[in-house]
């Protein structure tokens, strides 16, 4: 398992030849950075220190919640699909709808295909069936994380990734995993959070060994994290979005504000952040 802010721009880049309804959207809206507030919201609903719930977000999506094409990360469940759609569309599509899991294929903006061939067939079973986000919270429980439905919880993970870590923590609170964060049980947590199955993955022994790391470094750096997005935005490669500051990300930043015509720094001032911001309107 899995675990309105602005409006999202819903692009229709497909049409439906009989009916003209939408088949495909770009769940592209805001796709802002994971800011202090939601990051601190986050934390004291669950009554967690900042490292152990940065062992999460760097397990889940490598520590970014969006694609550099600025939609959510994604993960499409065919298994999901087919529970939720009554096994209907098992024979005539058993790519999207298997009773066996898997079948995933690619990462990334490929997961964003499979989701389109879904929506095709049931838009609301193909958005449960998808899981969200820094977090990969499933849509099918928009409900338990705060949500009316699951448009509305689509809605925020494509706006913020705040939105995301706030629903995040919701699941973690609803399930009852708190405190095996607090305590660091990471196979209970792991249980908990992805299922019986996390032990294929290495669930746990990745989530104890990143928080170690995290425990005894340096934690990200929200401003430094925030322009590592907006250059991957862009097109100024950072190789990797972590929070530290490296010489590939200091490398892209540098080019950026040479096109910029801003003054080269060795850290994102508060100059060079607005100019990102603004070069994404």
């Amino acid at each position: 398992m899995r675990a309105g802010i602005g409006s999202i721009h819903f692009a229709r880049a497909e049409m439906s030849s009989s009916k003209g309804t939408p088949l495909v959207d770009s769940f592209v809206s805001g796709s802002l950075p994971l800011d202090s507030a939601g990051l601190q919201s986050a934390v004291d609903s669950l009554g967690v220190k900042v490292p152990e719930f940065w062992a999460i977000l760097t397990v889940e999506t490598s520590g970014c919640g969006f694609l550099p094409d600025r939609r959510p990360k994604i993960l499409f469940e065919r298994h999901i699909f087919s529970e939720r759609t009554g096994h209907k569309f098992d024979a005539g599509h058993p790519d999207l709808s298997n009773k066996q899991a898997g079948g995933y294929g690619q990462g990334g903006a490929a997961q964003y295909k499979r989701l389109a061939a879904a929506i095709a067939l049931d838009r609301r079973a193909a958005l449960e069936s998808t899981s969200w986000g820094i977090g990969q919270v499933m849509g099918f429980n928009a409900v338990m994380v705060g949500y009316g439905d699951v448009e509305k919880l689509v809605s925020d993970m494509c706006a913020r990734e705040s939105a995301q870590v706030i629903a995040m923590a919701a699941f973690v609170k609803a399930n009852k995993l708190a405190g095996a964060l607090r305590t660091h049980d990471w196979a209970r947590f792991a249980a908990g959070y992805n299922g019986s199955d996390y032990r294929i993955n290495n669930y746990d022994t990745r989530l104890a060994s990143s928080y170690e790391a995290l425990d005894r470094g340096a934690l990200p750096d929200l401003d430094v994290r925030s322009g590592q997005i907006y250059l991957t935005y862009l097109g100024f490669d950072p190789r990797g979005v972590d929070g530290m500051m490296g010489r590939m990300t200091r490398s892209a930043m540098n080019e950026f504000q040479l096109e910029h015509g801003l003054p080269r720094t060795d850290f994102f001032d508060t100059a060079t952040l607005s100019a990102l911001r603004m070069a994404m309107n």
